[in-house]
């Protein structure tokens, strides 16, 4: 195949994106930048250039757009609880079971991949660091472990997978010209495989440091005897990179959404999990044991018997919706969820709890409540996916089936493929080794991450994976499974300290260097054995 000039300034536009990853600055800027050039040189017309510009992110945005609506319905729904009350009293039950620290270990392994796989580990942190650390703690689990299990369990097994709200997996899919639903059927297995690996070898890693149960050792770190979220934030500051954070206001005591509690402002705002900063952390010091501090209530108080209902109700829905699937997976007593219907159930099912619950918190203001809780969710939502947009738009304009929409080329056969031509142009000089390219693609969703934004990459591995796939007789569904792996174990929070990771380690009162550097032999081989799986069975 004969390659242009735009092949080549395409090609240069992922490897100046892959670098500035690399050097963990953020990308937006290249990726606009190379969608100009690249549109530029493709038509000639510096007017199809600049318009290409706003049409890349538009068309990301028409195609994405139902991600976009997802995050907020789930988000506005959870400001509703988190006003009930309802949010907290989800996790209480788990308290009890927390014996001693081996049962912690694992107890709150379970209940924090539960909660993120449902609502996402950005909520869930706050929750379960102002209910269940401290229990943890007191149980016997040391301030790290906490941190190792929230991280792996919340920030990579559930979010990596992110099955319930399919987010990523819809990203990947997209990019990959794969079906959303295989994707994410992959990537919950290979989530699971590289969670339960690395959980494993973190469990035994801790083994010697789990002590016997006793007020003291909450009293111990509560008081600042261990390494504390000052700390956390101090490192934080040496080591973020000026793209990823920014200066943030003073903020109100007890007044934010995702951090909760009373505030303390921070001069680093990290872009976590799926892009939204994290703001406020629980006062060191505070009691937590009670279950006051980061994650409570929207107004402190909760509200009987509401809170106790909805809490009660809310898991049993979304539990449903999963039995569902389960069964339409396995059988023909129901009808599959097809293309993004579980998401949209989901969300369908996200929209009526949020109007009961803001029903039961207002009564005749609920109309307000709720239409302000909704506001909420799509600022939310826009600053937890926006970023990705330009990011999206670029690779885009190397599919065949966007390229003429962003560059306006009126017939379809004259729309062009870039990246999957340059795949044809090299691939008698890419090694035929499904090995080889599982891995590249891996290494490359890794690098991905690097940039600590979690999502922001997977429109890189997904058309990658769609390109390469063919080439090495690999399915697109599973290369971009992958990616997705090596993306959001690397950069949703469990790899580099500028992350989401900060809130882990700001909630468990650690170092969130050590903590990343803690994470990093266990994910690594988890992921290496997952992806050596998936090269094998699928």
């Amino acid at each position: 195949m004969q390659l242009t000039a735009a092949h080549w300034v395409y090609l240069a536009g992922v490897v100046v994106i892959l670098t500035t990853m690399i050097l963990r600055k953020n990308i937006v800027v290249p990726a606009v930048a190379a969608t100009f050039l690249t549109a530029l040189v493709f038509s000639g017309s510096l007017l199809t250039g600049l318009s290409s510009i706003f049409n890349a992110s538009l068309v990301a945005a028409v195609n994405l757009f139902n991600i976009f609506l997802i995050i907020a319905l789930v988000t506005a729904m959870l400001g509703a609880l988190r006003a009930l009350g309802a949010d907290r009293r989800m996790v209480m039950p788990f308290q009890p079971l927390m014996r001693n620290g081996h049962v912690a270990f694992w107890v709150l392994a379970v209940v924090t991949y539960v909660i993120s796989l449902f609502f996402w580990p950005t909520p869930a942190v706050p929750l379960i660091g102002a209910v269940l650390i401290p229990v943890a703690i007191r149980a016997g689990l040391s301030p790290m472990g906490v941190g190792l299990v929230v991280a792996i369990a919340g920030q990579g097994m559930a979010l990596s997978s992110d099955y319930m709200i399919r987010v990523a997996p819809g990203l990947s899919a997209k990019s990959a010209g794969a079906n959303a639903d295989a994707v994410a059927d992959k990537a919950l297995v290979l989530s699971l495989i590289v969670g339960g690996i690395a959980l494993v070898l973190a469990y035994f890693n801790e083994l010697r440091r789990i002590r016997r149960p006793a007020d003291a050792l909450l009293t111990e770190w509560e008081s600042g005897a261990v390494p504390d979220q000052a700390v956390a934030t101090a490192e934080l500051e040496r080591t973020v990179p000026a793209g990823a954070a920014h200066t943030t206001a003073t903020m109100q005591a007890g007044g934010d959404d995702r951090g909760g509690g009373t505030a303390v402002a921070t001069k680093a705002e990290p872009t976590i999990g799926h892009g939204v900063a994290l703001r406020g952390t629980p006062a060191a010091g505070a009691r937590l044991g009670n279950g006051a501090g980061g994650g409570a209530a929207g107004d402190g108080a909760e509200i009987r018997p509401w809170a106790g209902l909805f809490a009660i109700v809310v898991p049993l829905a979304y539990l449903a919706l999963v039995a569902y699937m389960v069964v339409a997976k396995v059988s023909d007593a129901v009808p599959d969820l097809r293309g993004g219907d579980a998401a949209a159930l989901v969300g369908g099912i996200a929209t009526i709890l949020l109007f009961l619950a803001a029903l039961a918190k207002g009564g005749r203001k609920s109309l307000e409540t709720s239409a302000s809780h909704v506001v909420d969710g799509l600022v939310f939502a826009f600053k937890a996916m926006g970023v990705v947009l330009p990011i999206a738009g670029f690779f885009f304009i190397g599919n065949g089936e966007f390229a003429g929409q962003i560059m306006g080329i009126a017939d379809p056969k004259q729309s062009p493929a870039l990246l999957y031509e340059l795949v044809q142009a090299g691939q008698s000089h890419i090694p035929h080794s499904a090995f080889i390219t599982g891995f590249g693609v891996l290494i490359i969703g890794m690098i991905a991450g690097l940039e600590g934004s979690g999502f922001s990459g997977l429109p890189l591995t997904g058309s990658l994976a769609g390109s390469l796939g063919p080439a090495v007789n690999m399915d697109p569904g599973t290369l971009a499974a992958i990616g997705q792996m090596g993306n959001i174990w690397s950069g949703g929070g469990t790899l580099v300290a500028w992350s989401s990771l900060v809130a882990v380690a700001g909630f468990a009162r650690v170092s969130v260097v050590e903590l990343a550097r803690k994470c990093f032999v266990p994910v690594c081989i988890g992921l290496v054995v997952a992806t050596v799986f998936a090269i094998i069975f699928y």
